[in-house]
């Protein structure tokens, strides 16, 4: 497990460096609970028909959403396919889908992330860079960690000869509240290796943003 993993108990912990921060985990009706103080703090009755059940509902929709802290993205790019029949080109994967929780506000922000690779000894499964996406993005994040998380992660597991990554989201913390701009985007990139050469920038992003076949 990376080092920037919040573990969310003390069983999770893997080594004692694999985490952050290692607090208790809730139970379940602890959880419950809080959600019923939410409501009334939010003015509603937690025990009105139509609310009964929701403490239970939301807790369910937090595991998922935070499923996250429970998987190791290095444990997705573990199977590496040798037999590339001396592919040394850049490997792209664009245009995949995402949705995360703003760790200030606790509320989505949703968008795409583009990667692009140049491999060093063999070649990952293309669904597995979606899953490390996965990953990060189902965690309490700042697009900005979340970009540099996916990249380190590539970079450790598979030593390529560079990384490049760009995430372009929109968060729902500037559209739903404070100057609430509906549409506006956030773009940020990561690179390493030879992705450092910006002539290998300018063709990744031209590849990320040329029109599909």
């Amino acid at each position: 497990m990376d080092n920037v993993v919040k573990s969310l108990s003390v069983e999770r912990a893997r080594s004692p460096s694999a985490d952050k921060f290692i607090i208790t985990q809730p139970t379940q009706s602890e959880a419950e609970e809080a959600v019923r103080t939410l409501i009334r703090w939010a003015g509603d009755d937690p025990s009105r028909e139509g609310l009964l059940d929701t403490p239970q509902r939301v807790a369910k929709a937090y595991r998922e959403f935070y499923k996250g802290y429970r998987e190791d993205a290095h444990d997705m790019l573990e199977r590496v396919f040798e037999e590339v029949d001396g592919y040394k080109d850049m490997v792209l994967v664009r245009d995949i889908p995402f949705y995360s929780h703003c760790e200030h506000h606790m509320v989505p922000f949703v968008g795409k992330v583009h990667i692009g690779y140049y491999p060093s000894g063999g070649v990952v499964g293309l669904s597995k860079l979606a899953r490390v996406v996965e990953v990060y993005a189902r965690r309490l994040q700042t697009q900005e960690a979340m970009t540099a998380q996916i990249a380190q992660a590539i970079e450790r597991t598979l030593k390529p000869g560079g990384v490049a990554v760009l995430v372009e989201a929109e968060h729902m913390c500037m559209s739903m509240r404070g100057v609430q701009k509906q549409g506006s985007s956030t773009m940020t990139t990561q690179y390493t290796g030879r992705f450092r050469d910006p002539a290998e920038q300018v063709r990744f992003f031209t590849m990320v943003k040329s029109p599909g076949l």
